[in-house]
């Protein structure tokens, strides 16, 4: 299986990559500042850069291995951002005054965890819609 040329596919698969990339920063960096009090803070911080690896990779290379890894890192990082949802959910209704506003503000940020799930169904998108010739 050969690229020709860059259709949309390939496209949406690099922006998957860098998105995971950036999105890796960010969750880094507000993990880190949190001192990863929680081992699950380290799942989207080790996760994103191997699921940005697969993309890049195939975006170069269109083997079918490399697209099985992609579609498991791609179920993996949804499955991951949902985790996520949980966790940061959770953190704001623990938080003195449970679900005020002020909470939303300053505790963790629930809607970053939905972002991450949606760059995975990005992915899996790419992966298995059936693009016109």
């Amino acid at each position: 299986m050969d690229w020709n040329g860059w259709p949309l596919e390939r496209i949406l698969i690099f922006f998957v990559a860098l998105a995971f990339l950036l999105i890796g920063v960010q969750v880094t960096l507000f993990h880190y500042r949190q001192n990863f009090h929680h081992r699950s803070m380290w799942l989207p911080v080790v996760s994103a850069p191997i699921f940005f690896a697969a993309g890049i990779l195939l975006t170069i290379y269109n083997a079918g291995w490399l697209r099985a890894l992609f579609v498991l890192c791609m179920v993996i990082g949804t499955i991951n951002g949902l985790v996520g949802v949980y966790y940061h959910a959770r953190g704001v209704r623990i938080r003195v005054g449970g679900w005020e506003l002020r909470n939303f503000l300053i505790g963790p940020p629930v809607v970053l965890p939905f972002l991450f799930t949606a760059i995975g169904g990005l992915g899996l998108i790419a992966v298995f819609w059936r693009w016109p010739s």
